[in-house]
């Protein structure tokens, strides 16, 4: 859940390339009452090729949790790169994108949101 559905999932468009599947809002639905009718009941996107999220309002504070973390997996270092700091803009490096001792590429960044990505080059 996100406190701005839409906007998050643009951020993430924008960052890692992809688009909305599908969206629709609390309105597409009888008997909404109005101060809900813009907010998204359901949004799905494709991102960084064919990965798929997930998004809808909360009604709540948004309270992350940091023990789930969203991963993906890039065959080519610039891309991996590019994603890693776009997906940081606002955010917080966590631990910065650097070859680790098992040979892979690796990081991890908290974006504007919340979200912890690992990204990962192989």
């Amino acid at each position: 859940m996100s406190k701005d559905a839409k906007s998050q999932a643009n951020f993430y468009i924008e960052s890692l390339g992809g688009e909305i599947q599908f969206m629709n809002t609390y309105g597409d639905a009888s008997g909404a009452p109005e101060a809900m009718k813009d907010k998204v009941m359901h949004l799905a996107l494709t991102v960084a090729g064919t990965n798929s999220l997930m998004l809808s309002d909360a009604f709540e504070p948004v309270m992350y949790n940091r023990s789930v973390s969203l991963s993906l997996t890039y065959n080519d270092e610039t891309e991996a790169r590019a994603a890693y700091a776009k997906l940081g803009e606002g955010g917080e490096s966590k631990y910065p994108f650097a070859l680790q001792p098992w040979g892979a590429y690796y990081g991890e960044v908290i974006d504007r949101f919340g979200v912890t990505w690992m990204i990962t080059k192989i």
